[in-house]
């Protein structure tokens, strides 16, 4: 069932890509690990930049999330230095309805609109919160530095 459901994932992908994102197989071969890019939003400090990520199926997909990190380095309050991505849809509010595609358009729109309150990384938290300027100034020299 999960390799039935992510060819067609795969094909609707390649037919009608979501804005501003793609993904697909990092091997042909071996189709529950798939690389993944998301450019970086207009009007965000990750404009300009590209954002590589790695998704892995579980074999019991869709009824399991895929496990979604950045491989590229970024500066954001809910995504840690080992690309961990803290969004609910990828643990308890996931749903068998939604799609790789789906995930990768929430997680652009995480870009936008980070979510301090729920933060992987506390420290960016409190600086986002508490300084927005520094905070958009470091996340735009990192997207430079590691996404360009």
């Amino acid at each position: 069932m999960a390799l039935k459901r992510i060819q067609k994932e795969l094909a609707d992908l390649q037919r009608d890509p979501p804005a501003n994102c793609s993904a697909g197989p990092t091997d042909e071969s071996d189709l529950y690990n798939w690389t993944a890019s998301i450019m970086g939003p207009e009007d965000s400090p990750f404009q300009g930049g590209v954002f590589f990520l790695n998704v892995q199926f579980p074999t019991d997909y869709p009824f399991k999330p895929p496990k979604v990190s950045f491989t590229t380095r970024i500066y954001h309050p809910n995504i840690n230095s080992n690309g961990s991505i803290c969004l609910d849809i990828l643990k308890d509010q996931w749903s068998p309805a939604l799609t790789i595609s789906k995930v990768l358009l929430s997680i652009s729109s995480l870009l936008t609109d980070a979510n301090p309150n729920d933060p992987l990384v506390p420290e960016i938290a409190h600086i986002y919160k508490n300084d927005r300027a520094r905070y958009e100034n470091t996340a735009r020299e990192w997207t430079r530095r590691y996404a360009v």
